[in-house]
């Protein structure tokens, strides 16, 4: 390899690890301020509210083209337990 070969390669190494380093900063702040809306879906999941609303739907007291992710049981659990692990490994490292 030559010189001007090996300083394009690291070049393009160095690039990359910028840009990769760059985006994953930006989305561990995302992450941080994602924590009260976290917090408050979990409080909201746990209520006797929820069941409240997802019976409603189960009823088919709410609107057909209501959007209601939130009142899935495994959504709303998957995304909860997402975050968890996602914490413990950011935590961990």
């Amino acid at each position: 390899m030559t010189r001007i070969e090996r300083i394009t390669q690291m070049e393009a190494l160095f690039d990359e690890s910028e840009e990769v380093i760059r985006h994953l900063d930006q989305a561990l702040e995302d992450f941080a301020a994602l924590q009260p809306a976290i917090a408050e879906l979990e409080a909201y999941y746990t209520s006797s509210q929820w069941r409240k609303d997802f019976e409603a739907d189960e009823a088919g007291k709410l609107p057909k083209d209501l959007k209601r992710g939130v009142l899935s049981e495994d959504g709303l659990w998957n995304l909860l337990t997402d975050y968890r692990r996602l914490k413990e490994t950011i935590c961990k490292k």
